[in-house]
């Protein structure tokens, strides 16, 4: 008789909308004022990529060693170089970065020795077409701009 009267009268769709309204109270709402106020990231987030320049001469750290392209699972990362005849060293020409396959691992900025990689905590990465998501040297060297919003 009990288990009759609780269906006819919907006890357990009552039972549910009041944990559903218990939790809509205005104190147990939180909301983020996302694009005027930055969300806390983690310590040890991995986002965009950024490659280093040494700030006293402005190069780049990078030494066309090729470790982070031979450490990425994804073989997203093509490093282009050629040497130099007076000084018989790598000289990098193109690095090229395709983060739409990225999975954000960090096996690359591990691999690299002078830590030219660097992957930052900038999480921003939209972009409306698929060649905005390959990132060349220049803007590799730039770093991650996020943008900056205003009232």
């Amino acid at each position: 008789m009990r288990n009759l009267l609780r269906r006819i009268f919907l006890a357990d769709l009552l039972q549910g909308l009041w944990v559903t309204f218990r939790y809509q109270h205005p104190r147990n709402i939180y909301t983020e004022q996302y694009p005027l106020e930055r969300p806390p990231v983690a310590e040890r987030y991995r986002g965009a990529p950024r490659l280093n320049t040494n700030p006293a001469t402005g190069e780049t750290l990078c030494i066309a060693c090729n470790l982070c392209a031979l450490a990425c699972p994804e073989n997203l990362i093509v490093v282009g170089w050629q040497r130099d005849d007076v000084t018989r060293r790598k000289v990098l020409t193109t690095f090229t970065y395709d983060l739409s396959r990225c999975m954000f691992c960090g096996l690359c900025e591990d691999a690299c020795p002078t830590d030219a990689l660097e992957l930052t905590q900038d999480f921003e990465l939209a972009s409306y077409s698929r060649e905005g998501a390959i990132w060349d040297r220049n803007r590799l060297e730039q770093g991650p701009t996020p943008a900056h919003y205003t009232h």
